[in-house]
């Protein structure tokens, strides 16, 4: 086995990888870029060495300097984990010339699946059932406009190099198809260095099903089972479960079947995922193979038991295959959650900032937490944005399911936006409990999926009120005599009950709480509604009592700004003193940038008469382009920035000569997010 490999990677795989490498005894080399300096897959790690500033052009996409890396450090092979260079073949010709093993399959291999076109022709010859579409090398844009009135609407525009759902877009008539054209082509030529599409029927009501397959390097092919990966946005998966639900027995050795010829007929090695369109009639057509780990692995291991990195460093050192098909046991069913940095209310719009406070469900058998970060770690806008993979296992898919709602609920972040809610929505929501998944699944149930949960304002502001009086409590004795009525802080009046009152902020609403400190509580009254109220503060741990109901809330308070988190749902507010300090003071008709990022093209002039929806702006954060639009008719008075420039969160771009806007008018002109 070897000694000694280096992680090209960073964030939660690169911590995964090292894991196992780790406790099969084998050295583990990080690399990293200024950005990570204190990043979690750094300290994990036995060596780190720097790769170059933080933009991943000049880090972790360059070959040279992780060949001399390798070469510094004396490693054996590489583990590519997932995006970044995992399936260049560059890089995996690199390392073949320098005598360092690639974990992963094949530069040819590689080759032959990073083109879409070719690896349609490839599944053809090898009998795996392929999407009628057009996959032709003339890219002439009349041809492509001819292809596509031919193929018929919906259809799916894909970058013939692309991945993980980059350089996507549906295109739902023939009038569409030349601007969706120009702005998919412009984002592939950027990403990978080719601008060539093909063209595929988008098919409805269908399902994402894919297979993952091992194969060694004595030729042989395993399937381990599949996973439904049906729930997405901007086609990229967030919630995947297997096995995949509703199967028949022979659907399910047939798929995984065709997945090992389709792995076969490329002589793949190592780990690999055959992604298929399931239909309602049992139908499935090939989609695309990924020649790498895949990022919801950790679902085939929970019900498989295997180690699936264990088996990618065991094939690359030349070993078999560990287990036969007929010796391969499938147990329970289990659910993956990815935890990202976004917004779903406004388009799943990628967030960045720090994670000022933390707190993860306990891991045990049945649930697993991949993650890359740890308290306080920031969320830049050079990288993914995902937090961590929370991952449950149950003996059947309800308990899988009950299990990943009852963690959603007991994981905290506070400091930035996450779609945790949204994700919680949807594992609970009763289409997904009842099997009713197909990609547009999202789309579907938009109303049930974005109906926020109601909140009691009164209820919450009365805990919110409790949180502070007992901090004030705790922090508020003087030194002396700690039961001394003249030693506490509670506007304490001989032989009378002095309420005071509290203000507090949420919403832009303040609210004046009137608070009564009893002998055993709290009497807190918010418009005319009152609460008894028993509470302990333990750290952020608030036990409370309210008129008989026992509960706990956790909370956490930064500048006075306290978010409160029970049972799945955040509320926020703030004291006036920080509520104030925030007020909006940007002028009307002033367009502010949504996110860190940088200024991509400027598509109008000053002086300019622009119409609603017309797009003003393209900025790029996280590798994925934003459009910022006219929300009305108006006329450009100032443009604050160039092309190039890098902008902050809430620096003001444009400036248009009209009323106040409503700055929700951000639309996503992606479909994914590259890692």
């Amino acid at each position: 086995m070897f000694t000694k490999i280096l992680i090209a990677n960073r964030g939660e795989i690169a911590c995964r990888i090292i894991k196992t490498a780790q406790r099969l005894g084998i050295k583990c080399v990080a690399v990293y870029s200024e950005a990570d300096l204190n990043a979690r897959h750094v300290t994990l790690a036995d060596e780190a060495f720097l790769l170059g500033p933080s933009p991943s052009e000049q880090s972790y996409l360059c070959i040279d300097k992780i060949i001399d890396i390798c070469k510094q450090s004396a490693v054996q092979a590489v583990h590519p984990g997932y995006g970044f260079l995992s399936e260049n073949t560059q890089f995996a010709e690199a390392l073949a010339a320098n005598d360092i093993c690639f974990i992963g399959p094949p530069s040819s291999a590689i080759a032959a699946m990073g083109s879409k076109s070719i690896a349609k022709e490839i599944m053809a010859k090898a009998n795996v059932p392929i999407v009628p579409g057009y996959h032709s090398a003339n890219q002439e844009p009349k041809q492509l406009k001819q292809a596509s009135i031919e193929c018929g609407y919906p259809q799916l525009l894909k970058a013939v190099a692309g991945g993980g759902g980059k350089g996507m877009r549906i295109v739902n008539s023939a009038d569409e198809f030349d601007a969706t054209l120009d702005s998919t082509c412009r984002e592939a030529q950027k990403a990978f260095g080719n601008a060539d599409m093909l063209i595929e029927r988008y098919l409805t009501q269908t399902r994402h099903v894919e297979v993952q397959v091992f194969c060694d390097q004595q030729g042989q092919g395993i399937y381990l089972a599949e996973r439904d990966c049906s729930l997405q946005r901007r086609h990229q998966k967030i919630i995947e479960e297997a096995p995949a639900p509703d199967l028949s027995e022979q659907t399910r050795k047939t798929i995984g079947e065709a997945a090992v010829r389709a792995a076969q007929a490329i002589n793949y090695v190592g780990a690999g995922t055959v992604e298929f369109l399931y239909n309602p009639d049992g139908t499935f057509y090939f989609m695309e193979m990924n020649t790498r780990l895949q990022v919801e692995h950790p679902i085939t291991e929970m019900i498989t038991g295997l180690d699936l990195v264990e088996w990618q460093l065991r094939i690359a050192y030349g070993e078999t295959l560990p287990l036969t098909q007929d010796q391969l046991n499938i147990n329970g069913h289990a659910v993956e959650a990815r935890i990202y940095a976004e917004d779903p209310d406004n388009g799943f719009l990628p967030a960045t900032g720090r994670l000022k406070y933390l707190s993860t469900p306990e891991e045990n058998d049945y649930l697993r937490i991949d993650t890359g970060v740890i308290q306080n770690d920031e969320i830049s806008i050079y990288y993914d944005p995902m937090i961590a993979k929370l991952i449950t296992w149950g003996e059947t898919r309800e308990a899988a399911i009950n299990r990943m709602v009852d963690a959603l609920r007991g994981y905290r972040i506070a400091g930035i936006k996450t779609n945790i809610r949204f994700l919680l929505q949807l594992a609970n929501s009763q289409p997904f409990r009842q099997k009713q998944i197909n990609t547009d699944f999202i789309e579907k149930h938009h109303e049930l999926l974005f109906t926020h949960p109601p909140q009691d304002h009164h209820w919450f502001l009365a805990i919110a009120a409790t949180y502070f009086s007992q901090r004030q409590q705790q922090n508020g004795t003087i030194e002396g005599d700690h039961y001394s009525p003249f030693n506490q802080r509670n506007n304490w009046r001989l032989n009378s009950v002095e309420p005071y009152v509290t203000v507090i902020v949420t919403d832009q609403e303040t609210y004046e709480i009137e608070v009564i400190i009893q002998a055993d509580g709290y009497n807190i009254t918010v418009d005319q509604k009152s609460y008894s109220i028993t509470a302990k503060l333990i750290v952020d741990r608030l036990c409370l009592n309210i008129d008989g109901q026992q509960l706990t809330v956790y909370c956490f308070e930064d500048n006075d700004q306290l978010t409160l988190f029970y049972q799945g749902q955040q509320f926020q507010c703030q004291r006036p003193s920080l509520a104030l300090s925030e007020l909006d003071t940007a002028a009307d008709g002033a367009l502010a940038a949504p996110m860190n990022g940088v200024i991509v093209a400027i598509s109008v002039k000053k002086e300019q008469p622009v119409k609603q929806g017309d797009c003003l702006i393209i900025m790029e954060a996280m590798k994925m382009e934003h459009s910022i639009t006219a929300p009305c008719d108006s006329v450009v008075k100032n443009i604050y920035f160039a092309q190039g420039d890098q902008v902050n969160e809430g620096a003001l771009l444009i400036e248009l000569e009209s009323q106040a806007l409503n700055l929700t008018s951000l639309e996503d002109t992606d479909e994914n997010v590259s890692r």
